[in-house]
């Protein structure tokens, strides 16, 4: 059972994953978080990179849209040279706002992806969803005692993720500077996915 909190997939920032890594999972639709995922929380507006990053994705046939447990004001004004189905006050790990953002992109569970950077909200709403998670360090977390509490209760799951990619995908002996991907191969990856799953 707690095998199911373990990330499908982790990477060390969203700019990690590309149109390439998403064509061979078959994700054609991306539900994305936007705190600590896309942006700090304190960052009202997408910058330069991340408009840059949505176009590529976008450009490549992959849906997507904003997932957010935070507030209609901050998702709109987040979203605003965005253009992208947006949705605030989501509730994850509850599944309606979800679901329905799922179905507003136009695709199947096994197409379908959540992208955030927590597992109590983000990985458990798409583990009840039946999709993908991909999970990315987050970018400056908060450091008040529930934030600091909750990343201490993720570490377990993080550490076996970790020590399975490390199982399937040694690491280069020239070093790299990636600290987490998403996966080596395209059977690698499938693999990864399988033991979750058992």
């Amino acid at each position: 059972m707690l095998s199911k909190l373990v990330p499908d997939y982790m990477f060390r920032e969203y700019a990690a994953i590309t149109p390439d890594f998403l064509q061979a999972c078959g994700i054609r639709a991306l539900l994305m978080d936007v705190d600590n995922t896309l942006a700090p929380y304190e960052t009202e507006e997408p910058d330069e990179a991340l408009r840059a990053w949505i176009a590529v994705l976008t450009k490549s046939g992959v849906r997507l849209a904003l997932l957010s447990n935070n507030s209609a004001g901050r998702v709109e004004r987040f979203n605003r040279t965005l253009g992208l189905p947006a949705y605030s006050k989501a509730r994850k790990p509850l599944l309606r706002v979800s679901r329905c953002a799922m179905q507003a992109l136009g695709c199947r569970a096994e197409e379908t992806a959540v992208l955030g950077d927590q597992i109590f909200t983000d990985l458990l709403v798409g583990r009840r969803m039946k999709v993908r998670v991909l999970i990315v360090l987050p970018i400056r977390d908060r450091r008040d005692p529930l934030t600091r509490c909750k990343r201490w209760l993720e570490r377990p799951f993080v550490r076996i993720y970790e020590k399975r990619r490390r199982a399937l995908c040694p690491a280069p002996e020239s070093g790299g500077s990636e600290h987490r991907s998403g996966m080596c191969t395209k059977e690698k990856g499938t693999e990864m996915r399988e033991k979750n799953d058992e």
